[in-house]
């Protein structure tokens, strides 16, 4: 009996050998404003590549069809349910979002904002694409040079509490007050909800209420898109410039029509793919994953983060008529 029960041991340990499971994949959610954006699916192309790279990550790509905190909720409830991993997200709303990624954390899961950031107490960490006050710095260069550093100029934003656009706007503010930007005169701050129609439709209507108007920063890619149709339309490419941040695959009939002389932005590809290794360092416990830390972010390199939980990913980068096009059969 004991040879047989040995035997059978040995047998039953073979088979389970042969039929032990692979480990389970890392399953990290990309929870982004609103389905259908460019700037999104860009960053979802970043985020594919850094799942190959790491091999044992699957990527859930999901969203609200309109940019609101209620449908990013609904969304961040179903992925508690599923037990996803982690959770990278870019906030419709900073604060808003708390309650429920604090909801997932307590469920062990791993929740990593990007772009638009959550509150300090509803992630572990925000990864910016850049630094703020070059971002807002930028935008507002590049208005001043297109129309020759003086002026009326507006700003034609995403919705009124996205985090981001937020600071962005408030720095262009402070900058307004230094004596290089003096002759710059903002007029008016308007939302468009990251809605093509909307957004076009609020352009018009500065266009149209602001008979002096030289300039529209739109600090958002579905913005700047919208603020331009809206300028051709209106027949005045040459007396109102467009500028801010947009993608280039948007952008490059713009520049073309002269609407828009030069935008940024930095690459939505690396931002999905440095946020993806982030938030599978945080799932892998990485001891440096931690505010005052630092994150592996493959290719991008180390990235430091703050002891806020914050970190920066790259400056922002100048696209106009001499690169639009290359950089437009990218993203």
């Amino acid at each position: 009996m004991k040879a047989i029960g040995a035997g059978a041991i040995a047998a039953g340990l073979l088979l389970t050998a042969g039929c032990s499971k692979p480990p389970e994949k890392v399953r990290i959610a990309m929870v982004v404003k609103n389905l259908g954006n460019g700037f999104f699916d860009a960053a979802h192309t970043g985020a594919k590549e850094a799942a190959a790279q790491l091999k044992d990550v699957e990527i859930i790509y999901t969203g609200p069809t309109t940019p609101s905190a209620e449908g990013q909720i609904e969304i961040i409830n179903s992925l508690i349910s599923q037990k996803v991993n982690a959770i990278v997200i870019s906030a419709n709303d900073p604060n808003a979002l708390v309650p429920i990624a604090k909801k997932a954390m307590q469920r062990g899961i791993k929740v990593v904002s990007f772009d638009s950031g959550l509150a300090p107490e509803g992630r572990l960490m925000q990864l910016n694409p850049s630094n703020a006050q070059l971002i807002g710095q930028k935008q507002l260069q590049m208005a001043s040079d297109a129309i020759g550093g003086a002026g009326e100029i507006a700003i034609l934003s995403a919705s009124a509490q996205a985090t981001n656009q937020n600071i962005w706007i408030g720095v262009m503010k402070d900058e307004l007050a230094k004596p290089e930007f003096s002759k710059l005169k903002l007029v008016a701050t308007v939302y468009g909800d990251d809605q093509s129609d909307k957004s076009y439709r609020e352009a018009i209507g500065l266009l149209r209420s602001n008979p002096n108007l030289k300039a529209i920063i739109a600090p958002t890619t579905v913005g700047i898109n919208a603020a331009s149709k809206a300028v051709v339309d209106e027949k005045l490419v040459g007396k109102v410039f467009v500028t801010g941040l947009g993608l280039p695959s948007e952008m490059a009939g713009h520049v073309k029509s002269g609407a828009v002389r030069e935008f940024a932005i930095w690459n939505p590809i690396d931002l999905g793919y440095a946020a993806t290794y982030a938030a599978y360092q945080f799932v892998k416990g990485a001891p440096e994953a931690k505010a005052g830390g630092t994150i592996n972010a493959g290719r991008m390199g180390t990235i430091a983060i703050d002891a806020k939980g914050e970190a920066a990913m790259a400056a922002p980068f100048v696209y106009n008529k001499e690169n639009v096009e290359q950089f437009s059969r990218i993203f």
